[in-house]
C-alpha cells in the first residue's frame, strides 16, 4: 500500500485533480466555535532543520514540518477566515485518508477544502506574553485535524501550534513544493517495529526542534523557511518559561515523551496514546518510553476513550502512574471512541445527518457521544489552565 498504490494517487492528483471540483449539494462541515473571550488569528510556519536529514527519503536532504500558530488576535478586521486545509491537502485527504485511513468517512458528498476555521490569517497578535501549547497528531492524520482544540485554547489566552510529521502524516502541503504523503514510510508502522521506533523517535525530535523555533521567534527572528512575512507581534506573544504540549495517538505518546526528556515542556497531556514501542516479536509486550519507565515528577494527563482502552493501554499508562510522587493523572470518556478526541468529534455527527454516514460507521469512529469537542476541549483546556495559567 505504502509505496505502489500511494505513489499513483498523488501522481494523478498533482497531475491536476488535487483540488477537483465537488458537487454543488456537497455538505460542507462546521467547526465548532471557540469559547473564549479573544479573538484569534492564525499563520503558518515552514520549518527546515538543517541539523537533520529526512528520515524516509534521502533525496529530500534535510527534515522539514509545516506547521501552524494559532494565537491571541489584537484585531481581525479585514484579515480572512483560514480554511481548515488548503486545496491541495484537501484533495489528498479524499484520495488517502477516506478510502484507506477512515473508512468509515463517506467516500462521495463532502468538501473537504470548504470547512472554514473561525482564525483569522495574519492578523496582529496581541502584544502579552502567553503560554505556549504545541499539538502532535495521530499516526495518518494531519494537525488540521486537530484544529478545534488549538483554537478553542487560543481563545483563551494561549498560543498553540500544531506539527505535522511529514512522511508519516496522510499529506502535507509543503510552500511551493507538491504536497508531501504517507507514500514515503518503507512499511506500516502500525505492524513494523522498526519504522514504529523511527516514527517515534523522529517525532520526539520535531517537537523539540518546533520549541527550538518558537524560541528564535521569540527573540525578534523569523523562523519561516521562506522568511513570509508573519503576524505583527508573533513573537512577543510567547512566553516560552509556560509550555505544554498535548497530542493524539502516536502524537499524545510523543508529548508525554518530550516532557521527560526536556526540561523546557512543563506540562503534557496525552489523548489516546500508546506508551511504548512496538515488541519485536507478536504476543510480547513492547519496550516502555522512558517517561513510563521511570516516571516523571510534571504534570501529566492520560486524557483516554473507551473505546480505545485495551490491555496495550492499560499496561504502560498504568506503568506510569506506578511511580511515586508523579503528578499523573488518568481521565476517561466512557462513551468515546478514538477520534472523538479530533475534529471529526464534531464533523461525524453533520455527516451521519446529512445522510453520508451510517451510525454504526460514527460509532466506530467517535462512539455514541453527543458533545465530544465540548467534552473534549474542556478538559485539555482545564488542564493546562491548572498547570500554565492562561490569562
Amino acid at each position: 500500500m505504502f509505496r505502489g498504490l500511494l505513489v499513483f494517487l498523488t501522481a494523478s492528483l498533482l497531475a491536476g485533480s488535487t483540488a477537483r471540483a465537488q458537487p454543488a449539494q456537497s455538505l460542507v462541515l462546521d467547526l465548532p466555535s471557540p469559547t473564549g473571550p479573544h479573538r484569534v488569528g492564525v499563520a503558518e510556519l515552514h520549518l527546515v532543520d538543517r541539523t537533520r536529514a529526512d528520515p524516509w527519503d534521502a533525496e529530500l536532504g534535510f527534515r522539514e514540518l509545516m506547521t501552524t500558530v494559532f494565537y491571541p488576535a489584537a484585531d481581525t478586521r479585514g484579515y480572512r477566515l483560514a480554511p481548515q486545509m488548503t486545496a491541495a491537502a484537501a484533495g489528498l485527504f479524499a484520495a488517502i485518508d477516506v478510502p484507506y485511513l477512515h473508512r468509515e468517512l463517506p467516500r462521495t458528498g463532502v468538501d473537504w477544502a470548504a470547512t472554514m476555521t473561525h482564525a483569522h490569517t495574519g492578523a496582529p497578535a496581541e502584544p502579552v506574553r502567553r503560554p505556549v501549547v504545541l499539538y502532535s497528531p495521530g499516526f495518518g492524520d494531519p494537525r488540521t485535524l486537530g484544529t478545534s482544540v488549538a483554537e478553542d485554547l487560543a481563545s483563551h489566552g494561549y498560543v498553540v501550534v500544531t506539527v505535522d510529521h511529514p512522511g508519516e502524516t496522510s499529506e502535507v502541503d509543503l510552500p511551493n513544493r507538491p504536497p508531501r504523503t504517507i507514500q514515503e514510510l518503507p512499511a506500516d508502522p502500525r505492524t513494523s517495529p522498526a519504522v514504529f521506533r523511527t516514527m517515534m523517535t523522529t517525532r520526539f525530535a520535531d517537537l523539540r526542534f518546533a520549541l527550538d523555533a518558537l524560541e528564535s521567534l521569540a527573540a525578534g527572528q523569523n523562523p519561516d523557511a521562506e522568511k513570509r512575512i508573519l503576524p505583527r507581534d508573533l513573537g512577543r506573544a510567547l512566553d516560552l518559561r509556560r509550555v505544554g504540549m498535548y497530542g493524539h495517538g502516536a502524537g499524545g505518546a510523543a508529548a508525554a515523551e518530550v516532557l521527560y526528556e526536556d526540561r523546557r515542556v512543563d506540562a503534557a497531556a496525552d489523548l489516546d496514546g500508546y506508551l511504548d514501542y512496538l515488541p519485536d516479536s507478536p504476543g510480547q509486550n513492547g519496550e516502555l518510553l522512558p517517561v513510563a519507565a521511570h516516571g516523571v515528577h510534571r504534570p501529566v494527563l492520560l486524557l483516554g476513550t473507551a473505546g480505545f482502552r485495551d490491555a496495550r493501554i492499560t499496561r504502560t499508562w498504568s506503568a506510569l502512574l506506578a511511580h511515586h510522587g508523579g503528578r499523573t493523572r488518568w481521565s476517561q470518556i466512557g462513551d468515546a471512541a478514538h477520534w472523538a478526541l479530533t475534529d471529526f468529534g464534531s464533523e461525524a455527527p453533520q455527516m451521519e445527518a446529512a445522510g453520508l454516514m451510517s451510525s454504526p460507521d460514527r460509532n466506530k469512529l467517535i462512539g455514541t457521544i453527543a458533545n465530544a469537542a465540548a467534552v473534549v476541549r474542556d478538559r485539555v483546556l482545564s488542564f493546562f489552565d491548572q498547570h500554565l495559567r492562561a490569562c
